[in-house]
């Protein structure tokens, strides 16, 4: 046992330590990381674990992946499975963005043969077309009614709208739309939230940067994949905007109400839930999945947009969408032999080869596992594998993951001096607001690069490839 900032640890293995189960816990914590990272785990991100642990219906352990950090009950970076008929499900296991996740695109272009100015004009272009910054508005002004069917349909809307292809519901999660959401399950208000942020980035950690690919450690995959080295790529991270935000605390307030009526006992009131099976869970899931559909929906608008912007150095069409993936989402998937509610929140789905779900060209490899970093270090694409299949769930980490708050990074730094410091590097940035260059520093975070390796040793994820950032568009 060691005892590592306030909580005790047993050491499994190389990447990978247990909180023992005590006092109400009904399963172990497990979070995976290496010697060094786990003693730079903060206390609370922790001891969220291990109150993870005590939620009824728990299958197997609380899980905490190696960007883990402290969130809205659930830690952000944490994993939880829970049986259908006895168990839960918990919006802070889920956490406000509902389906804050990544998409990666491949062009045919050579980076290097795109000057600094070419990137700057592109990154210009899109910041023009996709609006960012906090409460922004977008272009797309739909009515309540529309906004409805984006919460029926997701991607699917976006293309039928003529703002891609088959092929981009083909290379998404879910085919970019989850079944079994009813829009009568979303408030009013989030439906009104809804109806101008369609095509719109956000602020905070959301970005769509144009990259570089480095390097190529899979060769197979990679190949599969359709990238490689010298490449020119763009990543894409936002979400639900307003309206996931909003499901997020309507029913936050539901499940308080829930946990008395169903006489469960909480060690943290910010993991309110109700049983999955009753009329609350039911509806929480419901209104879930709606806002998981329009921040598909969201990321194929923009999408869209970006190969607008491209259209002056690639032609139409050589924009290919390699995968997109969800952070933050709850789903019902088979495990073990047994169908279960797995909570994903800050965390990503990495099936292993032959998964069912997995596009088939993708069955071969394992799919496409996007991991982004930082402004200004590395991103990864990597693969799901079949050990993430038996010891996590299916999961692994979603990103470098914080390791200063924005107020600290704010207190610290100056958003005019980052930005300088990365177009010294070559990295063009453009941003609403300096203060989020402050807050989303590379300081601001943990080296994704460790992340990435802790991953690859505990056999969550297989790196890919590697790509570096040219031009960044903050909100």
């Amino acid at each position: 046992m060691e005892l590592r900032g306030g909580r005790m640890f047993k050491k499994r293995g190389d990447y990978s330590y247990i909180i023992p189960r005590e006092g109400k816990m009904r399963t172990e914590g497990l979070i995976f990381a290496d010697d060094r990272m786990i003693s730079e785990v903060e206390e609370g991100a922790a001891s969220q674990v291990a109150n993870v642990a005590t939620l009824p219906g728990i299958v197997g352990r609380a899980l905490g992946m190696p960007d883990i950090h402290y969130g809205y009950g659930f830690p952000i970076g944490g994993v939880a499975a829970f049986d259908m008929r006895e168990g839960i499900i918990s919006p802070g296991g889920i956490g406000y963005d509902i389906n804050c996740g990544v998409r990666l695109l491949r062009t045919e272009v050579i980076a290097d043969d795109v000057d600094k100015e070419s990137i700057k004009k592109i990154c210009v272009r899109i910041y023009n077309a996709v609006p960012s910054g906090v409460g922004s508005s977008g272009t797309l002004k739909l009515s309540r009614n529309e906004v409805r069917k984006v919460l029926r349909k997701g991607a699917r809307w976006a293309v039928e709208k003529g703002m891609g292809t088959g092929r981009d519901l083909e290379y998404a999660e879910e085919n970019g739309g989850m079944e079994g959401g009813s829009p009568g399950d979303v408030s009013d208000r989030a439906v009104e939230r809804g109806t101008a942020q369609l095509g719109t980035l956000g602020a905070g950690n959301h970005f769509i940067e144009i990259q570089k690919v480095t390097n190529i450690y899979d060769p197979e995959a990679s190949a599969v994949f359709g990238i490689k080295e010298g490449q020119m790529v763009v990543m894409i991270h936002t979400g639900s905007r307003g309206l996931g935000f909003q499901i997020c605390d309507d029913y936050l307030r539901v499940m308080r109400t829930a946990v008395s009526k169903y006489a469960i006992e909480l060690t943290d009131r910010q993991l309110a839930c109700a049983p999955f099976g009753s009329d609350e869970g039911r509806r929480y899931f419901s209104a879930m999945k709606c806002a998981a559909n329009y921040a598909w929906a969201n990321r194929q608008c923009i999408t869209y947009r970006i190969r607008e912007a491209l259209e002056y150095i690639t032609d139409s069409g050589e924009v290919e969408l390699i995968y997109d993936l969800c952070h933050n989402v709850g789903k019902v998937e088979e495990h073990h032999g047994r169908k279960l509610v797995v909570h994903r929140k800050g965390a990503t789905r990495a099936f292993g080869p032959g998964a069912s779900g997995v596009p088939e060209k993708y069955r071969s490899t394992g799919q496409p596992v996007i991991i982004p970093g930082t402004m200004g270090t590395s991103s990864y694409l990597m693969r799901g594998t079949e050990s993430s299949m038996t010891e996590a769930f299916g999961s692994t980490c979603h990103g470098a993951g914080r390791q200063w708050s924005r107020k600290r990074a704010a207190g610290r730094l100056n958003g005019e001096e980052v930005r300088q410091g990365l177009g010294g590097r070559g990295i063009y940035v453009i941003s609403k607001r300096s203060r989020t260059l402050a807050e989303e520093s590379p300081q601001a975070y943990k080296d994704v690069s460790r992340v990435v390796d802790i991953c690859r040793g505990a056999g969550l994820s297989a790196p890919v490839a590697k790509m570096v950032p040219l031009g960044v568009i903050k909100g």
